[in-house]
């Protein structure tokens, strides 16, 4: 246990026993006990394994590589259809852990194999993300933001394409693209 980490758990007001049952599980697999992100944070020769996060309605193992896990028991989901590496199990009880203890610890398990292994997860590229038809209608209009947009980093560029396209409502996006027009102007991310 790292006590850098201990406040995160006795801070935590809601599924603080389901997270001490969970970090008793990752630690008993030989993993490292950092903080990232402010988080609970697991690691394996300083790669990242597996997380513990909370949420409203449950607590969860974040596995950083679970897209190349075999999930025998298909219990790994995709948070959104976004995320391309990350697969959580989420949990809603500690009794939901104590009976996925053996489980949970093989799916750890073939976590660190894929870590060592120096697997990677096949990322989407950038020019493969579709850009929201009100975006690509004031990029054909306007040069300058064009050539700004596509000098910006691939990350940034998969940030806008992802925030401007998560909207419903064609009116929203297009708020949403006006609002940015002059950050991508100055060459700035969505963050930034």
């Amino acid at each position: 246990m790292n006590p850098k980490v201990d406040f995160y758990f006795n801070k935590a007001k809601k599924w603080q026993k389901e997270m001490e049952q969970l970090r008793k599980i990752v630690l008993d697999c030989d993993l490292t006990e950092e903080l990232k992100w402010g988080v609970p944070c697991y690691t394996f020769e300083k790669g990242n394994i597996v997380l513990i996060h909370v949420f409203k309605e449950y607590c969860a193992l974040l596995f950083f590589k679970g897209a190349l896990l075999k999930d025998a028991k298909a219990i790994l989901i995709q948070q959104t259809e976004n995320v391309q590496a990350a697969r959580q199990i989420r949990f809603t009880n500690v009794q939901e852990i104590g009976r996925m203890q053996k489980t949970l610890k093989a799916y750890i398990y073939e976590a660190i194999k894929v870590e060592e292994a120096g697997l990677k997860v096949e990322l989407k590229k950038t020019k493969e993300f579709t850009i929201p038809e009100e975006f690509q209608n004031k990029l054909d209009k306007n040069r300058g933001l064009k050539t700004a947009f596509y000098a910006l980093t691939p990350g940034r560029q998969r940030g806008y394409m992802l925030y401007f396209s998560a909207a419903k409502q064609s009116k929203t996006r297009e708020s949403r693209v006006e609002k940015y027009v002059q950050k991508i102007l100055n060459g700035k991310g969505l963050d930034d």
